[in-house]
């Protein structure tokens, strides 16, 4: 059984959207449907550039005067930023309010009975088994466990914008957003949605993040991965990811790791032999890819 955990990520940040105008605004651009958030407390979503790369990826939680967004703490000024672009005439308020609020991440029995008090907890929107994500007061919140956090994070193949794919240069399929609740294929447009339909319309989408593993330690992220092909020598096809002693994520272009394996290729990262792992039960593509 699961023990009970609790992690203060202390790279997460906030940022406060209210106002009249406040959904209006974050439905126009976001990749999620906000009007998901009259049935659950919170959605994952992300804001994409107009050529359909992930520029910020985050929860959007119900607050009592609008809606608070969980973010990677280096990205809420850029954030707050984006969205007062886009803001134009509507009436929203942004803020950046991580100095106040601290994101805590709770899993196994008794998880929401251990949270610190006065946190707006929810379940986590991409996948059960993760747990609970809350918003809370940020002298309530007690620091550490963000390593056990990432370890379960990679155990059950979740990858995280800034760790396993780059802001900026990565879609939202690559990501596995649209694997785990992060885009509306039914709502109306939003930034780089065109891109992102035909993605998934055409299933084009060929690079993935997946789990791997090693038999030794696996190098740092960023690390890397390629294949040692006996005909043509090493060939690039992917960048580790987060890492947990010999497990980790790695973002890999599938089609072009498939076809070196066929020819007796053999992965590494930094010259530790690499293997892909079983995809996870939610995952809906395959590898090798169809």
């Amino acid at each position: 059984m699961t023990a009970l955990n609790i992690a203060l990520l202390a790279d997460r940040g906030i940022v406060s959207v209210s106002g009249a105008d406040a959904e209006k605004l974050l439905q126009g651009v976001i990749t999620n449907d906000m009007a998901l958030l009259a049935t659950q407390a919170a959605i994952h979503a992300a804001l994409l550039s107009p050529q359909g790369k992930i520029l910020f990826d985050f929860f959007v939680v119900k607050a009592d005067d609008g809606f608070l967004l969980d973010v990677a703490a280096d990205k809420t000024a850029e954030l707050a930023k984006r969205l007062a672009l886009y803001r134009l005439r509507a009436k929203a308020d942004i803020e950046d309010v991580s100095g106040a609020r601290a994101v805590v991440a709770a899993w196994g029995p008794g998880a929401a009975e251990a949270l610190p008090s006065g946190c707006v907890a929810v379940p986590d929107p991409r996948l059960g088994a993760l747990g609970l994500r809350a918003i809370c007061d940020r002298t309530h919140a007690t620091p550490g466990g963000e390593a056990s956090y990432h370890a379960h994070r990679v155990r059950l193949g979740v990858p995280e914008g800034g760790r396993d794919y780059a802001f900026g240069d990565s879609f939202p399929h690559e990501a596995l957003l649209d694997q785990l609740n992060g885009v509306s294929f039914t709502k109306g447009c939003y930034v780089g949605q065109e891109i992102v339909s035909r993605m998934e319309h055409r299933g084009t989408a060929r690079k993935r993040v997946v789990p791997v593993h090693a038999d030794a330690a696996l190098p740092a992220p960023g690390t890397e991965v390629r294949a040692l092909d006996p005909e043509h020598g090493s060939q690039l096809v992917g960048t580790l990811g987060s890492t947990d002693g010999a497990r980790g994520l790695a973002l890999l272009r599938l089609d072009r790791a498939a076809e070196l394996a066929a020819r007796g290729a053999a992965l590494t990262a930094a010259d530790v032999p690499l293997h892909i792992g079983a995809l996870p039960p939610w995952a809906t593509f395959t590898y090798p890819p169809r």
